[in-house]
């Protein structure tokens, strides 16, 4: 049956005597659908078991470097891992790109710091990142610092970049092979300030010398402030600029092109102990942590905990965002209903994509699944 919409449009066709055929063409959005594996997790996640029909950049999480040769620390670990990693990506229907990312939460930004000091330093980092990369097959390259502490960190990191893209360039003229793709893990927004220390990115060199940047659109509220609950990865925020709104549009401000923005969001929630059990709102007094690790729970944790605890479910409209109660636990986190209005604001903006933390948090890929839906556009063809 037409819809009302394409009858209309029949209707006008004909009655204007114009001959033509209309047809509903579905395509599937060009952008990534990224996710990092946390490799800790193969033997619960092996790279034959990600669904690649819903991610399309896989980014092995993580390699670290050493703090005397700055040269990757390959473990007998990730030897085991990384080669599976690829190859099994590669050949899977469809095939996912596989990146390599160095660094994560738990490196200290002060090696990162030392690293990119001096031109030495970043050349042998730089030729260890694309010897273990092409060793290993690997499409791209992806760095994760948190973060670079003072503004001069943020003019070595842009000195990293460039000659890194130049590297990546040289090694594809005489290799014969793609270039290795570039890309960085980074704050939500393009400016910093943490720890008393404002700092802003180095986008002039982001714009030119990085593929793609993914903003880590989430941790906004969690353990380190027990006082009241927070929706950590709210898109809207009309109180403070900590949102995911507003952290893409100061990428966008300082002249990131939309394309290279690849959206972060979390796949698990931030728990608190409220004070109240009647005053269970977002920004409702707490007087601790909740349930989970340290305050984190899985995706697929929360899902079992709101069944067998029969907990409340409240999508909030305002802030795209969603959380759970029961008794004094409360839950901030993503759904699908979040992550779809997320979806649509990403394509609104035009960026070049997404990306969870993290593959295995999921329930069943529910939230993997909501994110390829959205990511569906209809279009009529004439």
């Amino acid at each position: 049956m037409a819809t009302p919409k394409l009858a209309l449009l029949l209707f006008i066709f004909v009655l204007v005597g114009w001959e033509t055929s209309v047809t509903i063409a579905t395509s599937h959005y060009s952008g990534i659908k990224g996710a990092y594996w946390p490799s800790w997790l193969a033997e619960n996640l092996s790279p034959s078991e990600i669904p690649t029909s819903y991610f399309n950049h896989i980014i092995y999480a993580f390699v670290q470097f050493d703090a005397m040769t700055y040269q990757l620390s390959i473990t007998q670990f990730d030897e085991q891992w990384m080669g599976n990693f690829t190859a099994t990506l590669h050949t899977r229907n469809p095939p996912a790109k596989a990146i390599l990312c160095i660094g994560g939460g738990a490196t200290s930004p002060s090696l990162f710091s030392n690293m990119v000091n001096n031109h030495n330093t970043r050349a042998a980092f730089i030729q260890s990142t694309i010897s273990v990369a092409r060793q290993y097959g690997f499409d791209g390259l992806d760095l994760d610092w948190e973060f670079p502490t003072n503004q001069q960190d943020m003019t070595n990191l842009a000195s990293l970049f460039q000659e890194w893209h130049l590297a990546v360039e040289n090694d594809s003229t005489s290799s014969g092979k793609p270039r290795l793709l570039l890309s960085g893990a980074v704050y939500f927004s393009a400016d910093l300030y943490l720890d008393n220390v404002a700092r802003s990115y180095p986008v002039d060199a982001i714009k030119h010398y990085v593929d793609s940047l993914n903003p880590m659109c989430f941790d906004y509220h969690g353990g380190w402030d027990t006082s009241k609950t927070g929706a950590h990865a709210l898109l809207y925020d009309n109180s403070s600029n900590v949102s995911t709104s507003y952290g893409i549009s100061t990428w966008k401000r300082e002249g990131v092109p939309s394309r290279k923005l690849v959206m972060g969001m979390p796949a698990y929630g931030r728990t608190w102990e409220l004070k109240d059990p009647n005053d269970h709102g977002i920004g409702a007094p707490a007087v601790g942590l909740g349930p989970g690790d340290d305050g984190i729970m899985l995706y697929k944790d929360v899902v079992d905990f709101n069944m067998e605890n029969n907990a409340t479910v409240v999508y909030d409209n305002e802030t795209v965002s969603t959380y759970a109660y029961a008794g004094t636990n409360w839950i901030g986190y993503d759904d699908t209903r979040s992550i779809e209005r997320k979806i649509k604001f990403a394509k609104a903006q035009s960026l070049g994509g997404y990306f969870f933390w993290a593959l295995g948090y999921d329930k069943n890929w529910t939230l993997a699944k909501a994110g390829t839906k959205n990511f569906l556009r209809i279009s009529l063809v004439y």
